[in-house]
């Protein structure tokens, strides 16, 4: 078995039991922080979330991993991870539950476990439902003249209609 899967089967293991997602947004449920750590405040992309979001680098070398945990009720942006080549993200829910959507598509539900993988040029947001933290490992996917844009948040209305 390979590293990678190694690495997920412990995170999910040591997550399983507690993976209720009944957190309130003041309250951040120990789960989160069992295996990787939370990190600080998500000061570099913070205009771009409806609330508070952290971030822990894993690795900044070869490949950007990134674990990203969100508030309930936190979401990003539409955004784009824009390259000529390769590019694009992968996302490992990890903790909680949580929702991704690309641009013309029904968004689905994340939960411990759920891989997205997004390709360069697709306009997507994701992050934590109304009434769970949410923690995601993000993959950036090594690309030529790789760059995001930012595209403004899903209306509340439209993400207020999520269960």
């Amino acid at each position: 078995m390979d590293m990678i899967k190694k690495f997920l089967l412990l995170l999910l293991s040591a997550n399983f039991l507690s993976l209720s997602g009944a957190a309130f947004a003041d309250e951040m449920p120990d789960y989160l922080s069992k295996i990787i750590p939370v990190g600080n405040i998500n000061n570099i992309a913070g205009e771009h979330f409806t609330g508070k979001s952290f971030l822990y680098p894993l690795s900044t070398q070869q490949v950007g991993i990134f674990n990203v945990t969100f508030e309930a009720g936190s979401y990003n942006e539409w955004h784009i991870h824009h390259a000529s080549k390769g590019g694009g993200q992968i996302l490992i829910a990890i903790a909680g539950r949580g929702w991704y959507q690309e641009e013309g598509k029904e968004a689905q539900e994340l939960k411990p476990g759920d891989v997205v993988n997004i390709p360069a040029n697709v306009k997507h947001w994701h992050g934590a439902a109304r009434d769970s933290w949410f923690q995601h490992i993000a993959l950036e996917v090594p690309g030529e003249d790789t760059k995001t844009t930012w595209h403004g948040f899903l209306p509340a209305e439209d993400y207020a209609k999520l269960k």
